[in-house]
């Protein structure tokens, strides 16, 4: 195994620094303390979080990757850092919803909690000045962003995504409600999974109480950061337990 070497800072976001290696078909993604919410608007820092996020997403993935889902995760470097495919990824950020929560629930009108027969899919422009907008299908091919054929694609992933990871989440008594993954393009033009999944980028609630073990309560003003701590911490250990 060739040593990785870190070099200069390719870009940073709000919970995630990426950088250049050696290997120009490489990049180390370090994730930082940061807690977020609100696109942003809600920020807060929150000591070690980004060694929780890394371990949770470095689980999630190698799990994926075993389930023959092609995705940008090589290996975990550190405790903050993993060793990814260098992607450029599709400035799009794709939902699943399980059951209604969210901005779902506020933009429909419609009780938080109801579980959906069959997932529901949304599509959002990832673009801060227009604060990532809700857009369908015909919008994102227009925008010249992504092709009918490669959003077929997607979703096909994106199926399959969630059918593995409900199951593998429930064998931890955690119920997924919803989630966003992004996806990027390598060198050949291969479309793996990207980003993150993690306490971030998911709804978790428990399967007995359905207390809510994700960022939502600090989203919401109901726990304060130190709490959402304990929360991640808790996904962390249900998830090294066999």
């Amino acid at each position: 195994m060739s040593c990785t070497i870190k070099k200069d800072l390719l870009s940073e976001g709000k919970t995630k620094k990426i950088y250049i290696t050696n290997n120009p078909l490489e990049v180390l993604i370090h994730h930082k303390d940061c807690l977020t919410a609100l696109d942003g608007v809600k920020k807060n820092f929150l000591q070690d979080k980004g060694i929780l996020n890394n371990e949770i997403t470095t689980l999630i993935f190698q799990f994926l990757n075993s389930c023959g889902i092609q995705t940008h995760f090589i290996r975990k470097i550190n405790n903050r850092e993993q060793l990814c495919h260098r992607v450029n990824i599709i400035p799009i950020e794709f939902v699943v919803r399980n059951i209604v929560a969210g901005s779902m629930s506020k933009r429909l009108g419609v009780k938080e909690g109801i579980s959906l027969s069959s997932p529901i899919f949304e599509i959002f422009y990832k673009n801060d000045k227009l604060k990532d907008p809700l857009i369908n299908d015909h919008h994102a091919v227009f925008l010249e962003i992504i092709s009918y054929e490669e959003l077929s694609t997607i979703y096909n992933i994106t199926s399959k995504i969630n059918h593995i990871i409900k199951k593998f989440f429930l064998e931890k008594n955690i119920i997924l409600v919803d989630f966003k993954i992004e996806f990027g393009k390598d060198y050949k033009n291969n479309i793996l999974l990207s980003d993150e999944i993690s306490p971030d980028t998911c709804r978790f609630w428990d399967k007995k109480t359905m207390k809510k073990l994700d960022k939502d309560p600090f989203r919401t003003g109901l726990k304060e950061k130190e709490e959402v701590f304990d929360i991640y911490m808790e996904i962390l250990k249900r998830l090294n337990v066999s």
